[in-house]
């Protein structure tokens, strides 16, 4: 496995927690949109529940992605030297 330029590994770890809090409010703004619509729309008042669901959607999405990264991080970039974890 060839060693990655610094640059390139800073860049990738400021990406995690980047996408960490990026898919907690993406799914924060579905959650609150869809409550909004839901009500303006449809008349069913359906706040706070598609709130906390999408925002819980979006942590675990989120989770998710950073458990791939440091995945992909731990294997090396071609992904086939699985070890495991």
């Amino acid at each position: 496995m060839a060693e990655k330029p610094l640059f390139r590994q800073l860049l990738e770890a400021s990406t995690i927690g980047l996408n960490l809090v990026l898919a907690t409010f993406v799914g924060l703004a579905m959650g609150y949109g869809l409550d909004y619509l839901f009500d303006k729309y449809l008349g069913v008042i359906t706040y706070p529940w598609l709130t906390i669901i999408f925002l819980i959607i979006g942590i675990i999405a989120g989770f998710r992605e950073l458990i791939r990264m440091a995945r992909k991080t731990y294997d090396g970039d071609d992904g086939n030297n699985k070890k495991g974890i």
